[in-house]
């Protein structure tokens, strides 16, 4: 399992908030990263994922909301939760000065950061992941979710699943390709939201953890490579 030095920053009138950095010597990016809503950011997945982005170079800041900081059920209001990862960023800068940032998070955590991103919070990020952007309630296939999309102006990585049920494929990929060369959508077949894969898959949960952390280690150092024009790269298909 991943540690990592324990930090706290303040979140402009919410009170202050923890953080867990992860830095593997001489990684070349650092990924600011977001919980999703039920679970903060010690949950077990969460705690693989950056084991898993430590192998593949990557160094990583997680974060709390205030909402489950204080150990509340509901998430923060939107404005409050854009305004945490933007605090998370700044501090980012703080913690590890000079080090490329891309940011995004587990699903809420990697939408929210994508709103943020639409309100220009985000300074000197290069690009967003999301771990299963949730584009619409379960089963309730929407787009809505999706329209700040449009705002964003760096490059996007989606890693999805197609059984999660939070994301339907049909929708996302017309969204991803009106996004042009800012998105990126990688699929891994009978992956859940969680990211949890059945046996008939021919892979276990740990080789899909491996696939995401290398997916984005690909990705971000394509990012240094290519600039941002990086292509509309749909893989795992």
């Amino acid at each position: 399992m991943a540690c990592g030095e324990k930090l706290r920053f303040a979140v402009q009138g919410n009170g202050e908030v923890s953080a867990l950095l992860v830095r593997p010597p001489s990684a070349p990016w650092l990924l600011v990263l977001g919980h999703g809503a039920g679970a903060g950011m010690v949950h077990p997945f969460l705690e693989r994922l950056v084991a898993e982005l430590a192998k593949a170079g990557l160094a990583t800041l997680r974060y709390q909301f205030p909402y489950m900081e204080e150990r509340r059920r509901v998430p923060d209001r939107p404005e409050v939760l854009a305004a945490t990862v933007a605090a998370a960023v700044c501090l980012a800068t703080d913690v590890a000065p000079g080090l490329p940032l891309v940011a995004g998070g587990k699903s809420m955590g990697g939408r929210m950061t994508s709103q943020a991103a639409a309100q220009n919070l985000l300074g000197p990020v290069r690009g967003l992941v999301f771990f299963g952007f949730p584009l619409h309630p379960p089963n309730r296939p929407g787009t809505k979710r999706a329209e700040h999309l449009a705002k964003v102006s760096v490059p996007m990585l989606f890693l999805q699943g197609t059984r999660d049920t939070l994301a339907d494929l049909t929708r996302l990929r017309p969204i991803c390709a009106d996004l042009g060369s800012r998105a990126a959508l990688h699929i891994i077949p009978e992956a859940d939201h969680s990211f949890h894969v059945p046996k008939k898959s021919g892979k276990t949960d740990a080789e899909v953890m491996t696939e995401l952390a290398q997916t984005t280690a690909a990705w971000a150092n394509r990012l240094n490579d290519e600039g941002e024009d990086h292509g509309n790269r749909v893989a795992g298909e």
